[in-house]
């Protein structure tokens, strides 16, 4: 396995920095160019030129390009997904290959190319656009919330939510994002692929009956009174621990762990030079409600805390990354005194 390098960067396009490496290569100094903030800036060749001959003036020698946002539309050219031509009522149909035009002058510059892409997310809740929203061969896949009400809703109709995600336990949904990764990696001459909302949308999802079922067969035993016996809802917010309490969030973090696996096998599988990379929060005591372990297998900070164990320490994925891209988004350090 490569090396590892950690990356903090800030917001929209921002810088990063890494701390790991061989003393005599260069570090790698990222730029994130997002797709939704910057759909209308980028609609001619011209401007991603700009920003990119920018960029190289300042020192970065990485980019990533999100072609994937949440609305579950791209910006390449694919057979399995809609293009990307509506955000917040702008339409801009390109008749060119966004992602193509990025490597190309990329290239030109002598900067490395990250392909990032949304995994799960599929649709955007708020306006209800989307694929999810678009085809009826998603319904029954995305993610279902148990409210503090008790009640359970489907994340599409949740307009609160970023983003309205598939459910990450369907072998279906994993088979769909995997070949979406196979796509890319195969098109297109890119040095990296960053894995973006390849979580859980919160502590609130998926209490499906697929989960329902994975879950037992995580456990090897029937669970009876679900979601009951995980938690149950305080009228402030808050929630009362059940019987499988931290099992399930050891179970959920395998989820994800096992598919971020999958991913690399399934990059290698194509090009073993490509690396795989990840963006997550840096808060991860906060974050176990996503599934996002991005620590290593080795490490026991979850049992500083009620949810942690011994189970969801093991499920760390650190071990399958290259990079990872840490979004460190706080003006104040908070910790374990000040969550």
């Amino acid at each position: 396995m490569l090396n590892k390098s950690i990356i903090s960067f800030f917001l929209l396009l921002f810088a990063t920095c890494s701390f790991a490496g061989n003393r005599g290569k260069e570090q790698p100094k990222y730029l994130w160019f997002d797709a939704e903030a910057n759909f209308e800036r980028f609609a001619s060749k011209d401007s991603i030129s700009y920003y990119l001959e920018k960029a190289k003036s300042v020192g970065f020698n990485q980019v990533v390009v999100d072609v994937k946002p949440i609305y579950g539309e791209v910006l390449y050219k694919s057979k399995i997904l809609p293009p990307l031509t509506t955000v917040n009522g702008k339409v801009i149909h390109r008749d060119w290959d966004y992602l193509q035009y990025f490597i190309n002058e990329a290239r030109r510059l002598g900067l490395k190319v990250t392909v990032s892409t949304a995994m799960f997310p599929s649709g955007h809740p708020a306006t209800n656009e989307g694929l999810v929203y678009e085809e009826s061969r998603w319904d029954g896949k995305t993610c279902l919330e148990y409210t503090p009400d008790g009640k359970m809703l489907d994340i599409r109709e949740d307009k609160k939510k970023v983003g309205a995600f598939l459910n990450p336990v369907r072998k279906d949904v994993r088979k769909f994002a995997l070949s979406i990764v196979r796509e890319i990696v195969k098109n297109y001459d890119v040095d990296a692929y960053a894995l973006d909302y390849c979580r859980y949308p919160g502590d609130d999802s998926d209490f499906s009956a697929d989960s329902h079922k994975a879950f037992e067969h995580y456990l090897g035993k029937k669970v009876r009174n679900f979601p009951d016996n995980i938690f149950t809802w305080n009228a402030d917010g808050t929630k009362n621990p059940g019987v499988y309490y931290k099992e399930w969030w050891a179970f959920r973090a395998n989820v994800i762990t096992s598919f971020v696996k999958e991913v690399r096998k399934e990059i290698h599988s194509i090009n073993n030079k490509v690396e795989l990379e990840y963006w997550a929060a840096s808060w991860i005591h906060g974050i176990y409600g996503q599934g996002q372990n991005w620590a290593s297998p080795k490490s026991d900070f979850s049992l500083n805390y009620p949810w942690g164990s011994k189970a969801y320490n093991e499920s760390g994925f650190a071990p399958y990354l290259d990079t990872f891209l840490c979004g460190t988004y706080l003006e104040r350090i908070y910790g374990m005194d000040d969550p």
